[in-house]
């Protein structure tokens, strides 16, 4: 399935994206991470880890429904995390 295979890829992309920006708002204050920081990038691994989960479940009835809310779940934690990134400060 290509979907899901893509679906994967985009929760990878997405949220290491947001790792990424994490550490650049590191790098150019602090220089070092601090305890707002290594909280959110906890949080990102979670959420990470749970969308994974959700993914890769087999009793499922509608898989296109199952799989487009996912993706809906993804947009929405992806938009949460990175207004906490912007409110850092």
């Amino acid at each position: 399935m290509a979907n899901v295979k893509n679906l994967k890829k985009d929760i990878n992309y997405v949220l290491g994206d947001i790792i990424e920006a994490v550490y650049l708002y590191e790098i150019a204050t602090t220089g070092k991470p601090t305890d707002e920081t290594n909280a959110l990038i906890d949080e990102t691994i979670l959420s990470f880890d749970t969308l994974i989960t959700k993914v890769n479940a087999k009793n499922v009835e509608n898989k296109k429904s199952h799989f487009k809310q996912i993706n809906v779940e993804l947009e929405q934690v992806a938009n949460q995390l990175i207004a906490k990134i912007n409110s850092l400060q």
